[in-house]
Parts: C-alpha cells; sequence; structure tokens
C-alpha cells in the first residue's frame, strides 16, 4: 500500500544513498496560502516532502543527515496549541507522525527548536547544506548562504528526487490506476446529465461530488469543463452559468479531469457529443476519426527507449496528411502548419504531479507514467478536442491504466434519453 510507512521508510533509504556523504539535506512540506483575511486554500504539501514522508500538513520539515556514511533523519512538526486547535482543528500527535512516516518518534521534534538545529548543522564545518529548490525556507537560505561564503556552495537535491519519482513503483502505479477509475466512474455520472441546456457549472459541479464521494477534495488539477467553442480555450477554467457555457444540441463538450489517490494523480480527458449525429459528415464524427487514428499510432508508439520528440514528430505527421486530406493545408506541408491546428504536445509524465518531473528530453524507460492526449482544434469547422487516457512503460511497450474508451457509441450524450431521467 504506497500510504504504509515502509514505502515512504524505503524512499528515504534510497534517498540517503544517493546523498552525497557529509551533506545535511532538508525538505519542507509547505506552508498554507491565505484566500482572503481569515481563510487559507486548500493545503497540498510540496510533493518531495510527500514522497518523503506521506505528510500532508503545512510547516513540517525533514532533515535527513549523512555524515562520514552514518543517516540520521527528522521531522520537526507543530506541537499542540489549544488556542490555535480551537480554530484550525487538532494537530497530529507525534505518535501519528511516526505511524504514518515510519520515522522513530523520539526522532519528532517540536517546529519551535528547528531554528536551533541549523545552528548547530552549520556549525559542523564538514557538511554541506542540500536543499530542495522549490520547497526552501528563509532560515535555511540564510545558511546556505553563510556556507557559500566558507566555500561550501550548497547542494540542489532536486535532481535525486526527480530520478527516484520518475520510475514508480507497483504500488505507485496502482493508486494512478485507482484515481483514473474514481475519475472514469465520476466521468460516467456526469455524462447521465448531457442535455441541451444543462452549464459547465452544472456538469463540473457534479464532477467534483462523484470525485469527492469516492477520494477527497484534492483534485489532481482544476477541472475542465468546456462546452462548444470555450473547448478552444484548452484550461478553460471557470465554469459558466449562461452564455457560451451552455451546451447545445449537435455541439460537443469537452471534459479535462483527474482524481487524486494516496497522492498519485490521474489525467483524463473525453469528448461528448451533444445528440447523435445525423451523418458521418458531421465535423465531430470526421475528427474523432482522427483522434482515434493518432491515439492508436501513440499507444503503439510509447516504448522504452523512444522519446516525446519521437511521439510528437509522428503525430503532426499523421494530423498533418489528414488536414491536408481535408483542404485545412497544403499537401507539402509543414511543421508549422500542422502546428495551426496541433496545438500542445501529446504527452506528459505523471505521478505525485499532474504534469510531473522528468526532463521531456529523457527517453522512456520501464516504470514511467504517462498522459497521452492526442488533440486536433479546428476553428474553421468549430470543432475541436483531445481524448485523454494514462498509460505505465512496461519493458516492451505500455499499458493502460485508464480505460482508453474513444468509440463513437460511448462519446455520444443520448440527449433525449437524458431529458427523461
Amino acid at each position: 500500500m504506497v500510504t504504509g510507512p515502509e514505502f515512504f521508510r524505503s524512499n528515504r533509504r534510497v534517498f540517503a544513498e544517493k546523498l552525497p556523504d557529509n551533506t545535511a539535506a532538508f525538505v519542507f512540506s509547505g506552508e498554507e496560502k491565505k484566500m482572503c483575511a481569515d481563510t487559507e486554500y486548500r493545503f497540498l504539501p510540496d510533493r518531495n516532502f510527500f514522497y518523503l514522508t506521506g505528510l500532508e500538513r503545512p510547516d513540517f520539515m525533514l532533515v535527513i543527515v549523512k555524515k562520514d556514511g552514518a543517516v540520521s533523519e527528522r521531522i520537526f512538526a507543530p506541537e499542540h496549541d489549544k488556542l490555535k486547535e480551537r480554530w484550525t482543528g487538532k494537530r497530529m500527535d507525534f505518535s501519528e507522525i511516526a505511524r504514518i512516516s515510519g520515522i522513530s518518534e523520539d526522532m519528532i521534534k517540536d517546529r519551535e527548536t528547528f531554528a536551533d538545529e541549523v545552528f548547530k548543522l552549520a556549525s559542523d564545518n564538514t557538511l554541506r547544506f542540500g536543499v530542495d529548490g522549490g520547497s526552501v525556507m528563509q532560515v535555511t537560505r540564510e545558511f546556505a548562504e553563510r556556507s557559500r561564503k566558507q566555500g561550501r556552495e550548497p547542494l540542489d537535491i532536486s535532481g535525486i528526487l526527480v530520478e527516484m519519482r520518475l520510475v514508480k513503483s507497483e504500488a505507485e502505479t496502482a493508486s494512478i490506476e485507482e484515481a483514473a477509475r474514481v475519475t472514469e466512474e465520476a466521468l460516467a455520472e456526469m455524462k447521465k446529465m448531457i442535455r441541451p441546456g444543462i452549464s459547465e457549472y452544472e456538469l463540473y459541479a457534479k464532477l467534483e461530488y462523484e470525485m469527492t464521494k469516492r477520494s477527497n477534495m484534492l483534485f489532481a488539477f482544476q477541472t475542465i469543463v468546456c462546452c462548444g467553442k470555450n473547448a478552444f480555450y484548452l484550461h478553460h477554467g471557470d465554469p459558466e452559468r449562461d452564455g457560451d457555457g451552455i451546451a447545445q444540441e449537435g455541439s460537443f463538450i469537452q471534459v479535462d479531469v483527474g482524481a487524486r489517490v494516496n497522492g498519485y494523480c490521474a489525467d483524463i480527458s473525453r469528448v461528448y457529443f451533444v445528440g447523435r449525429p445525423e451523418s458521418d459528415d458531421d465535423k465531430r464524427v470526421k475528427l474523432l476519426g482522427l483522434i482515434r487514428e493518432l491515439r492508436a499510432a501513440a499507444f503503439g508508439f510509447i516504448a522504452p527507449g523512444k522519446t516525446f520528440a519521437g511521439l510528437n514528430s509522428q503525430m503532426y505527421d499523421i494530423a498533418g496528411k489528414w488536414l491536408a486530406e481535408q483542404g485545412l493545408i497544403k499537401d507539402n506541408f509543414s511543421k508549422d502548419d500542422v502546428l495551426a491546428y496541433y496545438w500542445h504536445n501529446t504527452s506528459h509524465f505523471l505521478g505525485l504531479d499532474v504534469h510531473d518531473v522528468g526532463s521531456r528530453d529523457l527517453a522512456f524507460a520501464p516504470g514511467n507514467c504517462l498522459a497521452v492526449e492526442p488533440g486536433v482544434y479546428i476553428p474553421e469547422w468549430g470543432v475541436g478536442f483531445r481524448i485523454e487516457d494514462d498509460v505505465v512503460l512496461t519493458t516492451d511497450g505500455c499499458r493502460l491504466l485508464s480505460s482508453g474508451a474513444d468509440d463513437l457509441e460511448g462519446i455520444i450524450a443520448d440527449t433525449a434519453c437524458n431529458r427523461k431521467s
């Protein structure tokens, strides 16, 4: 189970093995962000901190020290405060922190002693400071700068964690697969509501309700629901209650959504046709044929040793030939001609973040998890969409973690039936 303490102990053990000797490494959970005067946004911990501890509370610090080959680890956490807890809820007992993280309870310290710990480590001239650039606190900036002046250049430890997070364990992959299942169940419930006159707002609320019911309120990213031409704004994030945000008979709805399970993300896009097409000449059906061809080619291409660049190149070639056949671009098309309709990359890494860590220049390797989303957008037709599924790299190809559903009957929303329900 990915949330078990052995998983996080193992991650810290591997991290310490990769950490250069005589280094004190710091990783922080992060701070809450103000939404308004007396309310904070829902908190999501720094993903590297979560990867090493499993803890999801603000104002926690992890310190791992490797000195002369010996490794020690400590967590600094806020102690109980009756007045603050009256407003924001009970803080974690140190015993609970130990149970989740797998760190010995006697190595969990009061957050108020953190500065003293940093002073003590800074006074050891044999130690180099290792900091994760995405979650640095001011106190470690100060001591990292002091170390730099003493000739001890701080080490960016994020590269170690990127390398580790790129290859998913079976438990991590299972969490992404479960997040995909939750997402697709929510999509199936939402689809039952589709009819002319339904708003993006209603569909958006239904999706998030169904995901929350099955997992939690921390989704992989902001849910995207686009009616008709709003699909030409790829990250259209604010559902409209009227005007352009209303489903129309003969149009389509683009959805891009992902649940989060055990901290891991799904990323799934679906398109729904509002009403049954009257013929195969329907522009929605014609574009769906291309998207299905692109998807089949992408799933066949993705394998260890292949790259994002190679995948995109294949997609541009297939899409370009089709666009030329439709008279939308010239026969001797260039990449730029295709990019006028193929607006985003075909794939990205997936994991603790929806666009997970890892260079786009890396060759694929077994255990990588990807979201695969070929999409084509044709303003002249008033039609454009993507269909996205999640995969894990195997030794000789890839395996779907989501359903891969893209058949026409599954995409058509039976508006006559939905009006009755």
